[in-house]
């Protein structure tokens, strides 16, 4: 019964997880596409996220002593590139991704971390390959599946398998507020290729981040350490980029509550559930789970966040049927 336990447990908290992450996301999606600055978005919520995160390694490594010097060089150039990888550059492509796609693409794209990985190895000489062993073919075979099936979402021009009546009687209601699987076909190739990159540099800071581990086991406090840093380095490039002062003040009391969520669920929530899970079933346990993600994006999308799903970007006709009566309504209310 309790090995029963072990195995079903850890099971369970993942794909409670993955659920979770999804609906963040598809609220993430619905405030960038009301208005929301995708780079001020990073920025805030990785402000909570360090304001959590650094009192609370501390209560978690209380009772640990460590006799390494605490800031030595090497770890301080070890966490700005951690938080450059993993929060600098991919939180702000990631976000901006979203921006432009949906949270299935983001879904879809996740699923290339462990092809990215794979060739990182291929790269750095960290695994030995063994070309005739069916282990190396397999992921050799894995790896070509998971990036031709990202094309066939970004280049796959579908049609609507799920319109509600609301949707056609009032277009513009879903525009931009509701309707988070809205994408112009332009960005939608944009923001695949912004996730993409995202992920490449989540599997370059993966890396660092086990090398990091070793040399410094205290885990929570690295996790704090480059949080901080990397929100910093997300102010300095969001000040850059987004210049109006206006996109810093948050419009609606609902993105306060999504920055909050989002930053207490990803620093404390789904960090220590992750680092539970691989420390009991091992460090490919975690990323098991990603494809669980495009079935949540589906189930959320029809029944909880909109009312219309669509697979793979728009159809030039069924832009132009959605910007037409926009472009109305714009005339009517210049006449007014």
């Amino acid at each position: 019964m309790v090995e029963h336990m072990r195995d079903v447990a850890p099971f369970t908290v993942m794909v409670i997880m993955e659920s979770c992450t999804i609906a963040l996301t598809i609220l993430a999606k619905t405030a960038l596409t009301g208005g929301l600055s995708p780079f001020v978005f990073v920025v805030y919520t990785n402000a909570v996220a360090s304001s959590l995160l650094l009192p609370f390694s501390f209560l978690y490594h209380r009772r640990e002593r460590t006799q390494q010097s605490p800031f030595p060089f090497p770890f301080l150039l070890r966490i700005f590139f951690l938080g450059f990888t993993g929060i600098g550059i991919s939180q702000n492509l990631s976000f901006l991704g979203l921006s432009y796609s949906s949270p299935i693409v983001v879904c879809a794209t996740g699923l290339l971390l462990p092809s990215f990985s794979f060739f990182l190895s291929i790269i750095l000489r960290t695994a030995k390959l063994d070309w005739g062993s069916s282990g190396c073919q397999a992921k050799f075979i894995g790896t070509l599946i998971s990036i031709a099936g990202i094309i066939v979402v970004e280049l796959y021009r579908g049609p609507f398998i799920r319109t509600s009546p609301v949707s056609l009687a009032h277009p513009l209601q879903l525009i931009p507020k509701h309707f988070v699987f809205y994408s112009t076909p332009d960005r939608w190739v944009l923001g695949g290729l912004l996730l993409a990159a995202a992920n490449l540099s989540i599997s370059i800071w993966n890396i660092i981040q086990v090398g990091t581990v070793k040399q410094y086991p205290q885990v929570m406090k690295v996790v704090s350490f480059y949080s901080l840093v990397g929100t910093i380095q997300c102010l300095v490039f969001s000040l850059c980029m987004e210049r109006d002062i206006n996109a810093w003040n948050l419009k609606h009391k609902r993105d306060l509550l999504l920055i909050i969520a989002t930053g207490i669920f990803g620093s404390i929530v789904r960090c220590n559930v992750h680092l539970a899970c691989t420390r009991m079933k091992g460090p490919f346990y975690v990323p098991m789970f990603k494809p669980f993600g495009i079935l949540f994006a589906t189930i959320f999308g029809t029944s909880f966040f909109t009312n219309s799903l669509q697979y793979g970007r728009e159809k030039v006709d069924d832009v132009s049927d959605l910007k037409a009566p926009l472009l109305q309504e714009q005339e009517e209310e210049a006449h007014v």
